[in-house]
C-alpha cells in the first residue's frame, strides 16, 4: 500500500518516523509531510498553540500539497491525533483513497462526505480525553452514513497518544495491539 502518515500536534518526532519504518518493513511505502515545517513541541499545549496560529485551513493546504503527487496511486491516509483528523479530512474527500488508518484521534465529518465502503480503522484509548465516548458513537454513525466501512478499536487505560514510547501517554502492550491489527488491515486492502 501507499501510504500518507501525518504526524500529530507535536510534530514530525521520532515516533511517526519510527510508525512509517515500522510500515515500510511491512512492505509498505509510506511518506510523512511534516506539516509544522521542522517545528516538534514537548507538550500538547505547545502543539495546539502552534497549529491554531496556523489555522485548520492552511493545515490542511499543506497537507493537500504533499498527497497531491501520490494521490493517483489509491493512497491509504493515516495519522496520529491531529494527524489523524488530517487524514480523515482528506480520505473523505479524495475518490481514490484505499483506506483510512486513525490513530488517536478523529475529526468533524462534512454533512455531503460520501464514500463508498471505504475501510477505516480507528484506534483510540479508553477513555481518551480528546475521543470522549458521546464524541465517538457520534462520529462512527456519521461515518457510517458517509459510506465507510468503519472499525473502532479501544484500549482501556492508555494514555491518549499511547504509541509514542518518548510520551508519558505510552503503554506498550497497546501499542503493540494497535500495530498487529493496523498491519493486518493494511494487508487486507
Amino acid at each position: 500500500m501507499d501510504i500518507m502518515l501525518f504526524h500529530s500536534t507535536y510534530g514530525l518526532r521520532p515516533a511517526v518516523r519510527e510508525a512509517a519504518d515500522r510500515l515500510r518493513a511491512a512492505g509498505h511505502e509510506v511518506w510523512t509531510p511534516d506539516l509544522f515545517e521542522g517545528r516538534t513541541f514537548e507538550t500538547v499545549e505547545d502543539g495546539m498553540a502552534f497549529n491554531e496560529g496556523i489555522g485548520r485551513a492552511e493545515l490542511l493546504k499543506r497537507a493537500v500539497l504533499a498527497a497531491a503527487p501520490y494521490s493517483d496511486r489509491g493512497l491509504v491516509y493515516a495519522g496520529f491525533s491531529l494527524g489523524a483528523s488530517v487524514a480523515q479530512t482528506l480520505a473523505l474527500g479524495d475518490e481514490k483513497a484505499r483506506g483510512l488508518l486513525l490513530l488517536h484521534g478523529t475529526s468533524d465529518i462534512a454533512e455531503n462526505a460520501s464514500v463508498d465502503e471505504l475501510p477505516v480503522q480507528l484506534h483510540v484509548a479508553e477513555p481518551d480525553p480528546f475521543e470522549t465516548d458521546d464524541w465517538l458513537s457520534a462520529w462512527y454513525l456519521r461515518m457510517r452514513r458517509t459510506g465507510a466501512d468503519v472499525e473502532v478499536y479501544r484500549y482501556p487505560g492508555a494514555g491518549h497518544l499511547y504509541t509514542d514510547p518518548a510520551l508519558p501517554d505510552h503503554d506498550a502492550e497497546a501499542a503493540e495491539a494497535t500495530w498487529k491489527v493496523a498491519l493486518g488491515f493494511l494487508d487486507s486492502l
